[in-house]
């Protein structure tokens, strides 16, 4: 979708959103597009059809759902960070920040939200993230304080995975065969059992079975 530049939208902060799933686009759009000093210039319903129209577009923010059928969103936030380091990114989740908004910071997001919040923190974390200021919640903040002075008892086995890593085990998590997963990631049998291997090791697990296992623990506590 793209926007025109209209005189109602001049002056206004232009934001394009990266988002798969129709019903929730048109609300953001909506909801965001309906303020005073916001518009959306444009959106994608997909990895493939954001980077051609961000470059086209030049949006001032881009609103990134972490989850894409085509592609990790995680990946997308990277490549957009990589293009335009100064472009203000907001990740936007159905998933638990404590796992995901520490990851989306390190590829390059300004900000991290989850879906369940009200839609004034949706708008209230574009403002900030436009303003050059970090969002995350005040939960997720303190998170990160208290992880900076060695406060946490201990750290997340999970925090040692590579982000490609992370994403395999999520989809191991999901019941998922080294086949299904090579063919959704479009890579090698062989690359998702060396990336296996490699999770066994930091985990200090000691077989495939073990790993299975963790992940469905894991994925059972609701991620």
């Amino acid at each position: 979708m793209e926007a025109s530049d209209t005189s109602s939208e001049r002056g206004k902060a232009r934001i394009f959103l990266v988002e798969d799933h129709p019903i929730v686009r048109e609300g953001l759009t909506m909801l965001i597009g309906g303020e005073g000093d916001l518009a959306i210039c444009g959106s994608a319903g997909s990895v493939r059809e954001t980077m051609p129209l961000v470059r086209k577009l030049k949006p001032d923010a881009v609103v990134v759902d972490i989850t894409l059928g085509d592609g990790n969103g995680l990946d997308l936030i990277a490549e957009l960070h990589e293009f335009d380091p100064k472009l203000p990114i907001l990740a936007l989740s159905m998933h638990d920040e404590a796992v995901y908004a520490e990851r989306a910071m390190r590829a390059g997001a300004k900000g991290y939200i989850m879906k369940s919040e009200a839609m004034d923190k949706v708008r209230s974390a574009i403002r900030r993230v436009l303003g050059g200021e970090i969002y995350v919640s005040e939960k997720m903040t303190a998170r990160m304080l208290q992880k900076l002075v060695n406060l946490r008892e201990a750290s997340s086995p999970l925090d040692a995975l590579t982000d490609r890593e992370f994403q395999v085990f999520r989809m191991l998590a999901d019941d998922l065969g080294p086949t299904e997963i090579a063919k959704r990631l479009s890579v090698s049998v062989k690359t998702i059992e060396t990336h296996r291997e490699h999770i066994k090791d930091k985990l200090e697990l000691k077989s495939g079975a073990e790993l299975k296992r963790f992940a469905m623990q894991w994925s059972s506590k609701g991620r």
